[in-house]
């Protein structure tokens, strides 16, 4: 999956933060703050061509059921595609 290069994960302290440059900051006008394991998603995203990849990652590295994982995945996807970041 392709995230917009205007975006930068950074972890201070114990937040993470999706910090836009360019025209995202004018057009977010903000940061994002991700939990720990959006962040660990947001990591992987590049190497991952579909949802369904993210989804069995997410199994893999995480003690979750499947549903759990699909609908975080879903929710998280979604929120990055309605601020035009993926």
């Amino acid at each position: 999956m392709e995230i917009k290069k205007e975006f930068a994960l950074r972890q201070i302290e114990d937040e993470y933060l999706l910090i836009p440059s360019g025209k995202a900051a004018l057009d977010l006008n903000g940061m994002i703050t991700l939990n720990e394991i959006a962040a660990e998603i947001w990591k992987v995203l590049p190497q991952m061509e579909h949802e369904e990849m993210l989804v069995a990652w997410l199994l893999q590295e995480y003690e979750v059921s499947e549903e759990t994982a699909r609908r975080d995945v879903r929710e998280f996807l979604c929120l990055l595609r309605g601020l035009e970041i993926l």
